[in-house]
């Protein structure tokens, strides 16, 4: 059975749905990678396009629905991807565009409420309970935020609006794209039940299964098998907490701004490497984007780690905390670079390397204190100049000159994006 096929009551502007209770809302933005990226390049809308870096060994970051309609989904590999959908057009990730435009949206989600959860760059929870005498019902402050995103991002996006997390996710992902929907209190078992038991929080393809080899499958079934039967099968915590969730018990509450514990960056080759001025220069790029990010979000690490895997799939991971927090591109960089060469690798052959500021806490909070030898105006001047330049002209616009593609008997050297 399809996550696609349930019916929803038809409503009318004259029969609007009771939301009276409905506090939950589920904010998610329409493939939000590739609408985003689409803001720059108008003359796409309405095709395929898929957001990834180009190589064969890279995955899908974000499709259109267009793209969809072919079987691309995000973390999808790449040559899969094109193989589906050979006339998709491929970009880029812009990932300080995105970054900017989730702090834009965050911000609207604040001034509505003071309680919002985000889960991702791209989606949250608010609870709209303390905001209902000042905007009006929740459906009404559904569509405020809708129009407002649409309007000031050129994006749009879904909202599930219902008593309980669960179902209020559920609603916005039945909404997609471009749509809201509303489960009254009342209502709510009777929507639950008619939904297959994939569409449960929780249940992937391993719990789909075992519940299908029990004979369950819709939420339904669940709701009205014994709870010491589900216990069994399924374990103590799942069995009990989906037979919860079928009778759409769901006690969690929103919870305000879950800081991000690390930011970072990898990269996974094209063909694997051994040549170290190619990682080195790797770990420049992925040490400036992972401070960009930082600086976009507002944080500043202590902490800098690098991940490297090998050819055989073997991975390690090393970590320095500095002696304070920082978010300047050239003390990740440095410090990066120190830890890769003191692996002592010897041209080893390396598929994937990553850099991650960990340790992370807000910018606001940190005193900065400039480096001893740091000139008056230092690298923490100079990537702030960059932010700037990547702001007005592009993400990109201005960068190490290390990083510059130079050609080769007419060829230009590639880079493949992974993160």
């Amino acid at each position: 059975m399809s996550r696609r096929q349930f019916s929803v009551p038809a409503r009318t502007e004259a029969q609007p749905p009771d939301d009276s209770g409905c506090t939950v809302l589920h904010v998610d933005m329409d493939a939000f990678y590739a609408s985003a990226s689409l803001l720059s390049r108008p003359d796409l809308r309405g095709t395929p396009v898929i957001i990834g870096g180009a190589g064969g060994r890279s995955v899908v970051l974000s499709a259109t629905y267009e793209a969809r309609a072919f079987g691309v989904t995000s973390a999808m590999p790449m040559a899969r991807a094109r193989r589906l959908c050979p006339h998709a057009v491929v970009l880029e990730p812009d990932h300080r565009r995105y970054a900017a435009i989730s702090d834009a949206i965050m911000a609207t989600f604040s001034s509505v409420s003071e309680h919002v959860e985000p889960l991702s760059l791209d989606e949250a929870f608010l609870d709209v309970s303390g905001a209902i005498r000042r905007l009006g019902p929740p459906s009404r402050i559904a569509g405020q935020l809708r129009d407002t995103i649409a309007d000031e991002q050129g994006i749009t996006c879904s909202v599930g609006v219902a008593a309980t997390k669960f179902v209020a996710k559920l609603a916005s992902g039945l909404a997609k794209p471009d749509g809201l929907l509303v489960v009254p209190r009342h209502e709510t078992v009777a929507f639950l039940h008619q939904l297959p038991v994939g569409a449960m929080w929780g249940v992937g393809d391993k719990t789909e299964a075992q519940l299908h080899r029990l004979g369950l499958r819709t939420v339904a079934d669940v709701a009205h098998t014994p709870v010491d039967t589900l216990r069994r099968a399924l374990g103590d915590a799942v069995g009990r907490g989906l037979h919860d969730l079928a009778w759409g018990r769901d006690d969690r509450r929103v919870v305000p701004e879950r800081r991000e514990k690390s930011i970072g960056a990898d990269e996974t080759f094209a063909h694997d490497v051994d040549d170290p001025t190619h990682i080195h220069r790797e770990l420049l790029r992925l040490a400036d984007r992972t401070a960009a990010r930082a600086r976009s979000a507002g944080m500043a690490g202590r902490t800098v780690s690098i991940k490297v895997r090998f050819a055989d799939f073997t991975t390690i991971t090393r970590s320095r905390t500095l002696r304070q927090h920082t978010d300047v591109s050239q003390e990740i960089f440095a410090t990066a670079r120190e830890l890769y060469d003191r692996l002592g690798l010897q041209r080893a052959r390396v598929r994937l390397v990553g850099v991650r500021l960990e340790g992370l806490v807000s910018a606001g909070e940190v005193a900065v204190q400039g480096l001893l030898d740091e000139p008056e105006h230092g690298w923490r001047e100079a990537d702030r100049a960059v932010d700037r330049a990547g702001t007005r002209f592009g993400a990109g616009s201005v960068r190490p000159a290390s990083l510059i593609p130079q050609r080769r008997s007419g060829s230009q050297e590639g880079r493949r994006d992974l993160s």
